[in-house]
Order: C-alpha cells, then structure tokens, then sequence
C-alpha cells in the first residue's frame, strides 16, 4: 500500500450492527470509506455522520450481495480514485429464522445460503482481481462462533458461517504468494439488529437475547478488524474468535437476570 494516500476499505453491510461499527472504526483511522448495503437512506445518513465526526470520505454503493451482476457492476463503477481497494470486510450476513431443521423454511435457507456464503463470494470475486494485480491488500471475513459450535435450532445458519471459515482458509491457501492477508473473525454475541432479523421482527425475543450480560458492541470488532490491518505486512492473523466476557460457549452465557 501506498502510504502516502489514504487506504481505502469496503464494508458490506455497513448499514447496521458490525459493518457499521467497522466503519466508524475505519474511520477514526483515517481511511477512506466504500459503503455497500441495501438501505440507500442509512448508508447516506452514515456517510454524513463520518465526515462530521471525522472528516472521513465515504462512496456509498446501494446493492444486494446475492445478486452478482448488480455486484459486478457496481464495483466496476466505483471511481478512479477509490479503485485501489486495501481492505475488504465481508461483513453482509444474517440468521433468519429459529426453528429445529425439519422445521426451517426453505425460503430463509436460501435467503442465508445466498447472502452468507453466494453474497461473500461474489464481493471477492469483484474485489480480489484488483488486489492481485497490486500485490497488496486484506480480506478480513466476519464469520460467527456459530461457525465453530452448531447449537439447538442453529442448522443452516451455523452451516453458513463454517462455511466461511473454510472460504478464509481457502483464499488464504489459494492466494499465497499474492501479498494478500486474509483473516476470518469470528465474534460471539454482538448487539446488533441480528437477532431482530433473526425472529422475524419480535422484538421482545431480540432484546431477550442481549439481557443480563455485556455484549459486545459493533465497535468492538471493528476495533479487532483494525488491529489485524495495522500489524505489520509481514505479520497475518488468519483466525479469531472474539466474545463477550460473558461467554464461554455458544450457549453458556453468565447471565444477572435479578431485578
């Protein structure tokens, strides 16, 4: 990387939750921001909010990861000067539903299948080409502990995010010898709009997720993300996993639930 200009960094999902706070971390760094998600009006009000704050340059990208095409093409219109891309957080993601497997819906099995897994691979495959060609860059994957430890009701979303466990170890094996870095994250329970989607709107059963205990905070993997870019060229983590102090597992959680 040129450490003359700004380093450029593309957030998927960087409307809500932890693509969010990956941006406001990114950019109390000074990097310059590609915003993607599908809610063109929160990635505006984010981009206003950056340069405020921190005087941060953000290019906000309305798109559908599970659509390559629209993927493709989008990303071939980014700008001149926002081409170089240092960073790619795979961060578009999202559970959807919390039945036992014999139970799901086939429709939020597909809706999973495709942004979890279809939606990461198309952004690398926009993306990476560009980093190949520089010899330089970062791939930072937000899997899940979910990923590691299947749980009751889990199925098809923990199937998803080991998934892409084993896509960051593949582009870390496949990309070897590029100069590209590649790290999976994968964090614990995080307070964000996932367990909302998850329940299809109930709030009462999202917020029942986050009570009794300290989450982690978007902000916090975004502080992670960070630190795994600004280590040294030569130094790489390729695997993380990040929970609240209150979790050990997947499903032990020290929870104060006392009024």
């Amino acid at each position: 990387m040129d450490k003359k200009r700004p380093f450029n960094v593309l957030i998927t999902g960087a409307s809500s939750g932890i693509g969010r706070g990956c941006a406001m971390v990114f950019a109390m760094a000074g990097a310059n921001l590609i915003l993607l998600a599908r809610r063109k009006d929160r990635l505006e009000e984010l981009a206003e909010n950056l340069k405020r704050e921190f005087n941060t340059e953000s290019y906000c990208i309305e798109c559908d990861v599970r659509n390559f095409d629209e993927v493709s093409q989008k990303i071939n219109e980014i700008p001149e000067n926002w081409k170089n891309i240092d960073v790619l957080i795979n961060n578009a993601g999202l559970a959807r539903g919390f039945e036992t497997i014999q139970e799901g819906l086939l429709s939020d099995w597909e809706e999973m299948i495709d942004t979890n897994i279809k939606g990461l691979l198309y952004v690398f495959k926009a993306v990476v080409p560009g980093m190949i060609e520089r010899k330089t860059g970062h791939i930072i994957n937000i899997a899940s502990i979910a990923g590691r430890e299947v749980y009751p009701k889990g199925n098809v979303y923990c199937a998803t995010k080991s998934a892409v466990r084993s896509l960051s170890k593949s582009f870390a094996i496949d990309l070897n010898g590029t100069g590209i870095r590649v790290t999976n994250i994968d964090p614990g329970l995080v307070e964000t709009e996932f367990a909302k989607v998850r329940f299809h709107g109930d709030e009462e059963k999202a917020d029942n997720v986050y009570k009794g205990y300290q989450p982690l905070l978007g902000e916090d993997i975004g502080l992670v993300a960070l630190l795994c870019f600004q280590l040294p060229p030569h130094v790489n983590i390729q695997d993380i996993l990040v929970t609240p102090t209150a979790q050990a597992s997947a499903t032990i959680i020290a929870k104060d639930l006392e009024e």
